[in-house]
């Protein structure tokens, strides 16, 4: 009874010292809603706006319908351009696409035979210069069609029906996975910081000599900087994603929650950990660098984990982000039930206590090397 007394009172002082930091508070605050916002609406992987430029040589009904279909919001009106003009704009990057029209297009296409358009593409702007391309050959294809009134459609007719995103919308997708990724960023910089800043302040002396043990101030550091990051996303979820951004979610917010709380359970103990090698904040920067971007990077959320090595599998089967990527994944786009994920948080309770043994016991001999 006493030792759950001391953890609670020691997990206050935690949220109380936290709220006397302002610029945490900040990045808490910027991390869960602006950062969360932004990775959805602010940097589309689809078109959107695409600065394009046409030469007009035919000046035809069929090149005025091709222009014509190039439409808001995925490409900024067009803007004719002469051929002369054409590389110094490129140069300068004032347009993507520039679309150079034959003379005579619309005569050859009526007489049968194939001519061809030249689109010129800035390659630098990779994600609109690749998506881009496929859009416009659609365009063109789908304008060519209507104006010769040709019989396009395959023997088959497909029916795509996309599950879980209905309307192909990436945002939904970066905006889940920045959250993701804040809460497992934040979790280990806040316990992290609030262990170092106990060395930097001198207060690890005064808790050496108070009747409470390793593992007392480490669970509480633990619960206290967990509980702050578990509201935050709560938030986040509830307010910047489903109301701010309108991105529908099918499974249970608190069957998520419960898996959040089970990996931050491993997330602050590598927080614990990190804290007790670094000797300074910058250290401890550096650290943090070196754990955080392979575990971002190879957890599943910005390449498909299945196409990763079979080496970097094996390894990161032991990260828990890549479990709770999964989890998440299954969570709010799936709509998926314990049945379903049950796998993921055994995996994220058993990561979490080995983390937790590891660093329990790293902090309790080290504990006297930070006085």
């Amino acid at each position: 009874m006493r030792s759950l007394k001391n953890i609670s009172h020691l997990g206050v002082k935690e949220l109380v010292s936290l709220s006397r930091d302002p610029m945490l508070l900040l990045f808490i605050m910027l991390a869960f809603t602006v950062f969360v916002y932004t990775a959805a609406s602010a940097t589309p992987q689809t078109l959107y706006k695409t600065p394009i430029a046409v030469i007009d040589n035919d000046r035809s009904q069929l090149s005025n319908q091709l222009i014509n279909g190039f439409l808001m919001p995925y490409f900024l009106p067009p803007e004719a351009v002469s051929a002369s003009e054409a590389d110094q704009l490129m140069d300068e990057g004032r347009y993507t696409f520039i679309l150079d029209i034959p003379e005579g297009l619309q005569r050859d296409l009526l007489n049968g035979e194939q001519p061809k358009v030249q689109l010129i593409v800035d390659a630098t702007r990779m994600s609109q210069a690749f998506t881009g391309n496929g859009y416009i050959q659609s365009i063109i294809n789908r304008e060519v069609s209507t104006f010769t009134q040709a019989d396009t459609q395959l023997p088959i007719d497909i029916a795509v029906r996309a599950q879980f995103n209905p309307e192909l919308n990436s945002g939904w997708f970066s905006a889940i996975m920045e959250l993701i990724n804040q809460i497992t960023m934040l979790s280990i910089i806040l316990t992290g910081a609030a262990l170092i800043k106990e060395r930097e302040h001198g207060t690890v002396e005064h808790l050496m000599v108070m009747p409470v043990t390793p593992f007392q101030i480490m669970v509480s550091k633990v619960w206290a900087m967990a509980l702050v990051v578990l509201v935050a996303s709560a938030f986040s979820l509830t307010v910047i994603i489903k109301q701010a951004l309108a991105i529908p979610t099918s499974g249970s917010l608190t069957l998520f929650l419960f898996g959040t709380a089970l990996h931050l359970f491993a997330t602050t103990s590598i927080g614990i950990f990190l804290g007790t090698y670094a000797r300074s904040m910058p250290q401890f920067g550096l650290l943090f660098l070196l754990i955080i971007m392979p575990m971002q990077i190879l957890s599943g959320g910005m390449t498909p984990f299945d196409s990763m090595p079979t080496a970097v599998q094996a390894v990161m089967y032991f990260a828990p982000t890549s479990h709770f990527t999964e989890f998440g994944q299954s969570i709010l786009f799936r709509g998926a039930g314990v049945d379903i994920v049950w796998p993921q948080l055994l995996a994220l309770a058993g990561i979490g206590a080995l983390f937790f043994w590891v660093s329990w016991r790293h902090f309790r001999e080290r504990l006297a090397d930070m006085a």
